[in-house]
């Protein structure tokens, strides 16, 4: 489990990260969400031991966030924003490199570099020279060389920058698989979509100061009262937006097309029922009643103010 508590960065009298809290348990993806200069990487580098706090801690299974600690680190796999690769060697040799500096056994190297190569999709450029890949390969590589040494978390900073549209439909893939192994992971990205289809978690992060955190329907519930419901009907469209607001709970109706619209509602999901039930014996032609699923921009939008710190 990955605890954070007050953490806190500050050069002078700038403080670039205020009080972060947050827990995550394993098998948890979290989004971790901001514009520039919102404290993403200066909490990332912090949470990898590349930057000692000012105040605060962070525990990975109870241990503190030390970068003195060898064994800690060994727990860690950071995928900055920005990475560098030795393009005169090949693939095999780049990760058997980092398996050397991770302490991975030597008759162990082999299996691993095997395993991480067939788990980023990479087993076919094995022998390549690394300047040889494509950046969204390149990408993958970088991860590939973070899971050599099996780490409980994984950092990934901007992963998905430069990608085209298949590569990062592959990554993002990728890194489900890799919560569906139980790793605790952190995404920081500006491609809010994209997170969306794999966080369990979000982080809000703006000024240095996390505005919110949880799952996205949890954050939107909090900061709203009201869920959006989603209606489409064969006909009578503006009869049934009629007969809708003449019911509690219900406001704020929105046409997509003359038989189909989304309106407010503030009931339970008893009253939910209720309502359908009464639209459906009043002889509606319904042929979708649903919930809308949260929208990760919009709730960035509205947390959000656009200050840069």
């Amino acid at each position: 489990m990955l605890e954070v508590k007050s953490l806190t960065k500050r050069y002078g009298q700038f403080e670039a990260v205020t009080s972060v809290d947050f827990a995550l348990e394993p098998g948890e993806i979290m989004g971790f969400i901001g514009s520039n200069g919102a404290g993403k990487t200066t909490t990332i580098k912090m949470l990898a031991t590349l930057l000692e706090p000012t105040h605060g801690t962070a525990l990975l299974n109870g241990r503190p966030l030390d970068g003195n600690d060898l064994e800690i680190r060994k727990q860690i796999g950071y995928m900055p924003d920005f990475f560098g690769l030795y393009e005169d060697i090949k693939v095999w040799e780049y990760l058997d490199m980092f398996a050397t500096l991770y302490g991975v056994e030597v008759n162990d190297r082999p299996r691993v570099i095997d395993e991480v190569l067939e788990l980023t999709d990479l087993g076919f450029k094995k022998q390549a020279f690394a300047r040889s890949l494509s950046r969204g390969m390149q990408q993958r590589l970088c991860l590939a060389r973070c899971l050599v040494h099996n780490p409980t978390m994984l950092l990934l900073d901007e992963p998905a920058s430069g990608l085209d549209p298949r590569a990062r439909a592959e990554l993002k893939e990728l890194i489900g698989e890799l919560g569906r192994m139980g790793k605790i992971v952190i995404v920081s990205s500006h491609i809010l979509p994209e997170l969306a289809d794999f966080s369990t978690v979000v982080g809000i992060i703006e000024r240095g100061q996390m505005l919110a955190f949880g799952k996205v329907n949890d954050v939107v519930r909090s900061l709203t009262p009201a869920k959006k419901i989603q209606v489409k009907l064969l006909d009578r469209g503006a009869e049934a937006s009629m007969f809708l607001h003449s019911k509690e709970h219900v406001s704020g109706t929105q046409f997509l097309n003359p038989n189909e619209f989304r309106f407010d509602f503030t009931g339970t999901l008893e009253d939910q029922h209720a309502l359908l039930k009464a639209m459906i014996d009043a002889g509606f032609p319904i042929i979708e009643f649903m919930d809308e699923e949260a929208d990760l921009e919009d709730l960035f939008m509205q947390v959000t103010k656009g200050a840069l710190n």
